[in-house]
């Protein structure tokens, strides 16, 4: 008995070790995406105020937009290169960023959204990095910044596809088929989004709105007693 009471207690005292264990690794989980968020924000932040402040000292937002979207890609590519990694934690703080520093002084956000894409897309083919999941992170950061400013995120969605697509075939077939196999599905998910954020009532039966039916003419007026008597009624 007293053998059995013994490994009762040890079998007791391992639970609560493996229950303390869990606790530990997800304390430790939850501080390091706070960490992780927070880092994003402030990538985000920097990255904004980078672009809005240059693109207002230059005076010429439809000229330099592209340019400084192309320094600000590499920047963060030369920087993941110095560290060694984090590139694809911080394409999407870094694409939301341009798009909304962009927007934040009237820019052309849809064509900006190509070319961060792309951008980004290439830089991670050249430091030797994941294509396909770069891509995806940048394309959501262009569509979450997209949402932030109130513009079009179905049509800047396609665009921002469109831009890993057309990168992802200058660097070769497997890039390209697993930048579409990475991508598919996001245009609809807009798509679909979008659509049930429409009111029930205006929609038909296929999901798309519908125009409301004219209502029919009025009758013709009864003629009055003497227009009758000039008829001889």
């Amino acid at each position: 008995m007293a053998e059995q009471h013994d490994v009762t207690k040890e079998s007791a005292g391992i639970g609560e070790s493996l229950g303390k264990a869990g606790v530990s690794v997800k304390e430790g989980v939850v501080g390091s995406l706070k960490g992780i968020n927070e880092i994003e924000a402030e990538i985000v932040t920097i990255v904004r105020n980078t672009v809005s402040s240059t693109l207002k000292m230059t005076g010429d937002v439809a000229k330099e937009s592209m340019a400084i979207t192309k320094d600000v890609v590499k920047g963060a590519i030369s920087a993941s290169e110095e560290v060694g990694t984090g590139l694809i934690l911080s394409t999407k703080s870094v694409a939301k960023g341009i798009i909304m520093g962009v927007g934040d002084v009237g820019g052309d956000v849809m064509s900006v959204a190509g070319h961060t894409v792309k951008g980004a897309v290439k830089g991670a083919s050249e430091i030797g990095a994941d294509v396909s999941l770069v891509a995806r992170r940048a394309v959501d950061g262009v569509i979450e910044a997209t949402k932030e400013i109130g513009g079009n995120v179905e049509e800047t969605a396609k665009v921002a596809v469109g831009g890993a697509i057309e990168a992802a075939g200058a660097i070769g077939t497997t890039a390209l088929k697993a930048v579409r196999e990475m991508l598919v599905g996001v245009v609809e998910g807009v798509k679909e989004v979008a659509s049930s954020a429409l009111p029930k009532a205006a929609r038909g039966n296929g999901g798309t709105v519908q125009e409301r039916p004219q209502a029919p003419p009025p009758p013709p007026e009864e003629p009055s007693g003497k227009a009758r008597a000039r008829r001889g009624e």
